[in-house]
């Protein structure tokens, strides 16, 4: 695909189509950095939208240019990329990608009326603060990291209750989060985990976490955390010769966490909402991105979703301002996108996600469905 590259503020933007664009929208996540592989696929997703849209005659007759803006997932790299967003004329964002980017550029584009739809950022508070606020044109696509660790929770108590069970996070917004909703789901269920405990982000080793796992002879770690230090903790395990089950939260889709655990990960599970690459919905989307020589994983056709979401509000509202679409979108009415039908609360939250459960198996990605031994 030709792109025509553009400067704001010392960030990469890139257009997605050279073509004399009348609507300006945006997607910013992490080009660079750790989560670079999730950036990418935000941007694959948001471009291939555009020139979906495009083709199909735009919105109310105009075409759309897309900007990819990195924001490193650092929060004041994220504000820059979202003022970034305001110097270009944007009026819809499809991101950021961390909680902890999308939640502080949230206020630049609340103020500048832009809409801002995460495809990626779980953390309740990026439409609890909104909604404090005041602030109507923030939303996500994606679910609340309360209702992925309340499904967590109640697989643990299914499954696990005859084992010594630790829940640990990384003390970040995201791990708290989850591993706080998981042992209150858990507990609720009348079964209590042996230990409770964080750890340090990026931390130079982790022996001192899994002697603590193995000296409370746990069976069962459920991680709420980021995918390389989860790999880093499991192999650490591994080495030690301890092997327990390992339980995480989205972030587990990552192929990072695959690499870096180097085969300790076997068998590991997470939760995620149902795969849209398997949806009938998408398959000829799905196989329009492997002619490209892409597979649309991760987030991908959740960012191409958010993209369509946004564009079908606008056409049927017959405006691009943003309260306006907000208003469309946020009505609860059923929207058919490439990941399903999904519709939108009052506060931007997507009504009722459904986690499902996978596991990395050789390397892969599959489906729990029917595979109760390797997912137990």
């Amino acid at each position: 695909m030709r792109r025509t590259l553009l400067l704001y503020t010392a960030l990469l933007v890139v257009s997605a189509q050279s073509v004399t664009a009348d609507i300006q929208i945006g997607t910013v996540g992490p080009v660079t950095g750790q989560y670079a592989e999730f950036g990418e696929q935000m941007a694959r997703g948001a471009a291939m939208a555009v020139k979906d849209i495009n083709e199909a005659g735009g919105i109310g007759g105009e075409r759309l240019v897309l900007a990819v803006v990195d924001d490193a997932c650092d929060p004041r790299q994220a504000v820059i990329a979202a003022e970034a967003m305001v110097s270009a004329g944007a009026v819809f964002v499809a991101g950021h990608f961390c909680s902890k980017a999308s939640i502080p550029a949230s206020a630049v584009y609340a103020e500048n009326e832009i809409l801002q739809m995460s495809p990626a950022s779980t953390e309740p508070a990026l439409t609890e603060n909104a909604a404090a606020q005041g602030w109507t044109t923030i939303m996500r696509i994606c679910g609340r990291d309360d209702e992925q660790g309340k499904a967590a929770g109640a697989m643990l108590a299914d499954r696990y209750a005859e084992r010594r069970i630790a829940i640990i996070h990384d003390d970040t917004a995201y791990g708290i989060d989850l591993a706080t909703a998981a042992k209150q789901a858990l507990n609720q269920r009348g079964i209590f985990e042996s230990v409770f405990a964080d750890y340090a982000t990026g931390a130079a080793d982790f022996l001192t976490l899994v002697d603590k796992l193995i000296a409370a002879e746990i069976g069962v770690v459920f991680i709420g955390g980021h995918p390389i230090d989860i790999a880093r903790i499991i192999r650490t395990a591994r080495d030690g010769g301890f092997r327990p089950k390992l339980v995480g939260g989205d972030a587990l889709i990552a192929d990072e966490f695959w690499r870096i655990a180097d085969g300790a990960g076997e068998g590991a599970i997470f939760t995620f909402e149902p795969a849209p690459r398997q949806s009938p919905a998408a398959n000829e989307l799905v196989e329009r991105f492997r002619a490209e020589g892409y597979e649309p994983a991760g987030f991908t056709l959740y960012t191409y979703a958010a993209v369509e979401a946004w564009a079908k509000a606008a056409n049927a509202t017959g405006s691009i301002n943003a309260t306006a679409v907000a208003e469309r979108l946020k009505s609860g009415e059923t929207i058919s996108t490439v990941i399903g039908e999904v519709a939108f609360d009052a506060k931007g939250d997507v009504i009722g996600p459904h986690y499902v459960w996978y596991a990395w198996h050789h390397g892969a990605v599959v489906s729990c469905n029917g595979r109760d031994s390797l997912c137990h």
